[in-house]
């Protein structure tokens, strides 16, 4: 998949190819995102043109807050072109949006970047908008496409009874229930992160963890321990993973994501890893003694193969 940045005002020098293009923000690329993608990667073949996909980076909320509004994501940029790719797509236009952009008028919008970018078909969600104020609307489209392209308007997409959205996503990840959104989003939920140094307190307990840090800005689940698959260097391990701030040890710390990686010792510091959130354990406690706090990794661990036995 070719991937184009492009900064309001724009200007298209190459000659453009006739194309179907998906519209959408598409953060976590979720079964809903998926059938608008696929219905434009569908249409495409049977048009025999390129199959794009417009998106938008930051979020509009950091704009539209001038700031004060930050954006905790399921899929970052990379990840998210990643998956776009994924689904068959040959092009891809990442537009930035700023305060410039945000001002365009919806029928700016449509000369400026679906028409100049010669699209014969336009595939979007119901609730999708363009332009100053979010004025446009799959509505108002026809007008504004001055007879150039047409469209297809992906309805509602629902999974018991709820509508797939970003939004009911990020929700059940702050819940904690991480296993309730591989119905949503099609797949168990990913973060990729560094390993650092930490305290090292795991390893003096005979529990050696991995220090995470986020290397984007993922959202992250509740506070509480976890069943993981982990991917260290091309290799899948199971995992215990605890996020919070360790009040056994603190009465205020930074928010920690650290793993005990099962049957596994070697040094990854300086590594980047893949955490996939599969269920949750627990809440996050804070223990009377180190015993007692032991007992309780080791029932952790205990339920965590468990659960990957059941899942065989």
């Amino acid at each position: 998949m070719e991937t184009y940045n492009i900064t309001h005002p724009h200007e298209f020098i190459e000659e453009m190819k006739p194309k179907v293009i998906a519209l959408g923000f598409f953060d976590g690329v979720h079964l809903g995102h998926q059938k608008v993608i696929n219905t434009a990667v569908n249409t495409a073949n049977v048009r025999g043109v390129e199959a794009a996909v417009m998106t938008f980076h930051p979020h509009p909320l950091v704009v539209l807050s001038n700031g004060k509004r930050e954006v905790e994501y399921l899929t970052p940029l990379q990840e998210k072109l990643k998956r776009i790719a994924s689904l068959g797509v040959h092009k891809c236009y990442v537009i930035k949006f700023d305060k410039d952009f945000a001002k365009l008028t919806p029928q700016q919008f449509v000369d400026q970047y679906i028409i100049a970018l010669n699209t014969v078909h336009v595939v979007a969600g119901f609730d999708f908008s363009y332009g100053s104020l979010g004025r446009g609307t799959m509505e108002t489209l026809p007008f504004h496409s001055r007879g150039a392209f047409d469209q297809t308007e992906i309805g509602k997409v629902v999974k018991s009874d709820e509508k797939i959205s970003s939004t009911l996503i990020r929700s059940l990840i702050i819940d904690g229930k991480v296993s309730d959104v591989v119905d949503y989003l099609g797949r168990f939920y990913e973060v990729e992160g560094t390993v650092i140094k930490g305290e090292q307190r795991g390893r003096q307990l005979g529990f050696p963890t991995a220090n995470i840090k986020l290397d984007e800005n993922y959202i992250c689940p509740k506070n509480g321990v976890y069943s993981v698959n982990v991917l260290v260097e091309g290799e899948w391990y199971k995992g215990v993973c605890n996020i919070g701030k360790k009040p056994t040890f603190h009465d205020t710390f930074e928010q920690t994501v650290e793993v005990h990686i099962l049957d596994f010792s070697e040094d990854i510091y300086g590594k980047t890893v893949k955490i996939t959130w599969l269920t949750r354990l627990r809440d996050e406690k804070k223990f009377s003694s180190i015993d007692e706090l032991l007992g309780q990794i080791k029932q952790d661990i205990k339920d965590t193969e468990q659960f990957f036995k059941n899942r065989k």
